[in-house]
């Protein structure tokens, strides 16, 4: 398979992509001493990363692009009654309805403690 088909950003429902940005986001955690979860429900929800930074259990999901819209992180805030939750995208940081929106050049910062 030719490499442009992989890291092509001109088809924005490129999975390669989603699938190589999950890749680094969990190098960067387990880089950070960071043990890696995953959840599902019985469903259709599931998440990318659960966390446990202290004694909170934080969902993380993982965007590849601007487009930041996420029920089943939503689902489990609200199942587990979690602190916060943690978006990694595009976006720019920011804070806004218990979510913590850490652009994808600055996972390294998410840290255990």
């Amino acid at each position: 398979m030719p490499q442009q088909i992989i890291i092509s950003s001109i088809e924005p429902d490129n999975e390669f992509i989603g699938a190589m940005t999950e890749n680094y986001v969990a190098q960067a955690l387990h880089c950070n001493s960071l043990p890696l979860y995953y959840w599902k429900n019985n469903n259709t929800a599931e998440l990318d990363f659960v966390l446990q930074i202290g004694t909170d259990v934080i969902p993380v999901e993982v965007k590849k692009g601007k487009h930041t819209k996420s029920i089943s992180m939503n689902m489990f805030m609200k199942k587990y009654n979690s602190p916060y939750a943690i978006r990694i995208s595009q976006k720019n940081f920011g804070f806004d309805n218990g979510i913590k929106s850490i652009p994808l050049y600055a996972v390294f910062c998410i840290k255990p403690e």
